[in-house]
């Protein structure tokens, strides 16, 4: 059974850590913490972890790259583990609103720079994605700024059910499959919170 590596997009340093972009990061956080793994080893340009879950090598990627080179990392880790290797990325999704989590096994990079770094570095778009939504700007407000801004109160006040459930759906797929991850959460639609308008 080849290698997997779960990769938590966002950017390094504690004044990204509470950004909208960093939602992908936090997910890992605490898919790691449920796997008792400690993502603090260095490698690849990573802070990785490493475990077994069902027969399977699962190593969790946190790139100390910035976002829009986040590809290098993981491409990095591909290339020592071997071209087998699969690839599962979890992202902030702008076209998604907070609450909402869609798995996808392939698809363009939608804009996102993480997602479009992880296709130019890896040559494929084949591999699956966790987008995890924090909604669209207001009218005239910069995207940018946006996902590099910080979660607002309202929003702040969901986010402990946003996380776990992400979780929930990760825990989900390394045990029983993608397929059955995808089944369950894409058709939930929500992950159990109010959808901040």
């Amino acid at each position: 059974m080849s290698d997997l590596v779960v990769v938590g997009l966002g950017n390094p340093g504690s004044e990204y850590s509470d950004t909208r972009h960093n939602l992908g990061r936090r997910c890992l956080e605490e898919l790691a913490n449920r796997l008792q793994a400690r993502v603090t080893r260095k490698r690849w340009r990573s802070r990785i972890a490493s475990t077994e879950v069902e027969g399977r090598h699962v190593w969790l990627l946190e790139p100390e790259t910035f976002m829009n080179m986040s590809g290098r990392a993981v491409a990095d880790a591909v290339r020592d583990l071997g071209p087998d290797t699969e690839v599962w990325a979890i992202y902030d999704e702008l076209d998604l609103p907070l609450c909402r989590l869609r798995i996808r096994m392939a698809g363009s990079a939608g804009g996102h720079n993480g997602v479009k770094s992880l296709i130019g570095s890896l040559g494929t778009p084949e591999f699956a994605r966790f987008r995890v939504g924090i909604g669209r700007p207001a009218i005239g407000r910069d995207s940018v700024d946006y996902v590099l801004g910080r979660f607002s109160k309202a929003e702040s006040e969901v986010l402990p059910k946003v996380i776990p459930a992400v979780a929930d759906a990760l825990e989900m797929a390394l045990r029983d499959g993608l397929q059955a991850a995808m089944d369950r959460y894409n058709q939930l639609g929500s992950l159990g919170c109010q959808e901040i308008p």
